[in-house]
């Protein structure tokens, strides 16, 4: 079941393509949202600024500029989520926008279906105001952070401190993506964040603890190339 959306949210639109902005529009509002639309990185500036949207949905490739040089922007005043439309799908592209301040990526073409997903995840972990609850649940797991505990199926789970740590700031995401770079330097440092085999050996052993088939993970979730992500809900 889709989970309803709080009245009106508005959404920022700003995409060149007026196909895409049209196809995206319907979509939105079929979702009860308010869609605010720019066709360029200077308009997409100016709403930004006077219209206070609760999400921005955004190309990079813009008539006037780079769309990274509006979500460097952003990040200067601002924690509103952000998720990246962009026809560019190589990795490193993927990964210079998380690092800017996305809170996502999609890459060009995109399902519709999958849009609104992802849009839906964004706005409830903006709207409910960045409170995060001390119970926490997936799959069968329940992580109370206030004790530190964590269960799956009722029973004790015990995880190392950087599985508990990685396990954490992967809740703690609101289902967004997070780089290899965010995490490495999120639990061992800045001056790790080049260690990415250190991830692959302690989030094998978190889907091992957590993941009813750990081979074929439904929560913990591998970006290739980019990074891991936590998704409460397997679709």
């Amino acid at each position: 079941m889709k989970t309803p959306l709080r009245p009106a949210p508005s959404v920022l639109l700003v995409e060149d393509d007026a196909g895409i902005r049209q196809s995206i529009r319907a979509a939105l509002m079929s979702e009860g949202c308010q869609v605010i639309e720019a066709p360029s990185l200077a308009r997409g500036r100016i709403d930004l600024s006077g219209r206070s949207p609760d999400l921005l949905v955004l190309d990079l490739g813009l008539p006037d500029g780079d769309g990274l040089a509006l979500l460097t922007e952003l990040r200067l005043w601002s924690p509103m989520p952000v998720l990246v439309l962009s026809a560019r799908g190589d990795e490193a592209d993927k990964v210079r926008a998380l690092d800017a301040g996305a809170d996502d990526y999609m890459s060009k073409p995109f399902g519709v279906a999958e849009l609104l997903a992802r849009i839906r995840a964004l706005l409830r972990r903006s709207l409910r105001g960045g409170d995060r609850p001390g119970l926490q649940t997936f799959g069968g797991v329940v992580v109370d952070q206030d004790l530190r505990q964590v269960r799956r199926n009722g029973e004790p789970v015990h995880l190392t401190p950087i599985e508990y740590k990685l396990l954490c700031l992967l809740l703690n995401g609101g289902g967004r993506v997070l780089t290899h770079r965010q995490l490495l330097a999120g639990v061992w440092g800045p001056n790790h964040v080049e260690h990415g085999h250190y991830l692959r050996v302690y989030m094998a052993g978190l889907r091992r603890k957590l993941e009813a088939d750990p081979a074929q993970p439904r929560h913990i979730l591998t970006e290739s190339g980019v990074g891991y992500r936590l998704r409460p809900q397997a679709e």
